[in-house]
């Protein structure tokens, strides 16, 4: 097992002025053993980041280290890292055993090993029963342990996974994170987890590094990107539905917004601000109500309410009011968390 650490990392395609650069200066230290979240949305650099790890990217600039190694010059396969793929990558006339061996055969582990160490992975990942299987005959999710057992048997000091999920549906999407969450406590491996799936995010991740346009906006563990936001990207991006960001409102000073998640807002008899109720979405334990704040021509504003309160009507007025110690600031120019 081994820290990550990224120093001042950036990434250009091309040279001169006609070069593109997608990754701006990120530094971060992943430590011995930490499940670290890459998330942010399409585009924004998270797999680039991951595949400089993996030494399938160059640097342009910054190191990156593995353990005490600088690894920026190192071939993948001296970096003592196993990856795991959304797309599995089995070999399909290969049987799950032969899939789980490949790599350790290529490297001559003697035969005994192999089989102790596929057998181990197998158990852990509940696949003892599917070892004579080819992938054809497997599940998405099936196919998709095959290819963690895979890393696991490599024993590596860190473990990349590009977005493993994506091609599952939701129900095993659902399923395999908590696999994915039983096989780090157990193996306690350095792992870092790309997704765009905030909910994969929130749920796997010890910290999470929050990106946007290739710079990291936040690097926090869930509670703290999701109660403290540092930019108003992190609080629109992080949450479901996103945190409501308010202007020209009664009591929010000029240039800057003010953050409210729409569980922190609470309909009052009297005073408060007035939410013009538009629409109504019923999701089982809850409602979201969906409005305009202070008039037609107000913020779009969401107010989340649980099942047992009584459901507004659209077009039906509305009194609420932000809990006074959810209340976030930002700065309208930069974005950036104002503190109090």
């Amino acid at each position: 097992m081994a820290q990550i650490q990224f120093n001042n990392v950036i990434k250009r395609y091309g040279a001169g002025p006609k070069a593109v650069q997608v990754i701006h200066g990120v530094t971060a230290d992943v430590k011995d053993g930490e499940f670290v979240v890459i998330v942010g949305p399409s585009g924004c650099g998270k797999s680039t980041l991951l595949r400089m790890v993996a030494g399938l990217e160059e640097i342009t600039d910054g190191t990156i280290s593995i353990g005490d190694r600088v690894v920026n010059n190192l071939e993948p396969s001296e970096r003592d890292i196993a990856m795991v793929f959304q797309n599995y990558a089995l070999y399909p006339h290969m049987s799950v055993f032969d899939n789980m061996a490949y790599g350790l055969k290529i490297k001559k582990v003697p035969t005994d090993e192999i089989k102790a160490r596929v057998d181990k992975a197998a158990a852990i990942l509940e696949l003892g029963g599917l070892l004579a299987r080819k992938p054809r005959e497997l599940s998405g999710g099936q196919r998709q342990r095959v290819a963690m057992g895979r890393a696991i048997v490599r024993q590596p000091q860190v473990f990349l996974f590009d977005e493993p999920l994506s091609n599952l549906d939701a129900k095993l999407r659902a399923q395999t994170r908590l696999e994915i969450e039983k096989l780090h406590r157990e193996l306690g491996i350095t792992s870092l987890f790309v997704t765009h799936d905030q909910v994969e995010a929130m749920t796997l991740a010890q910290r999470m590094i929050v990106m946007n346009a290739g710079r990291m906006e936040q690097f926090g563990t869930p509670e703290e990107v999701y109660h403290r936001p540092a930019t108003t990207f992190v609080a629109s991006f992080i949450g479901a539905p996103p945190m409501n960001l308010l202007s020209g409102v009664e009591g929010v000073r000029e240039g800057a917004l003010l953050g409210i998640r729409p569980e922190h807002l609470r309909v009052v008899d009297a005073g408060g601000w007035q939410l013009e109720v538009q629409t109504v979405e019923m999701l089982g334990a809850e409602r979201l109500v969906y409005g305009h704040l202070n008039g037609p021509q107000g913020p779009w504003t969401i107010l989340r309410m649980n099942e047992t309160d009584a459901p507004p009507a659209p077009g039906q007025t509305l009194r609420v009011l932000p809990l006074d110690d959810r209340i976030h600031g930002f700065d309208e120019a930069t974005g950036k968390r104002i503190e109090a």
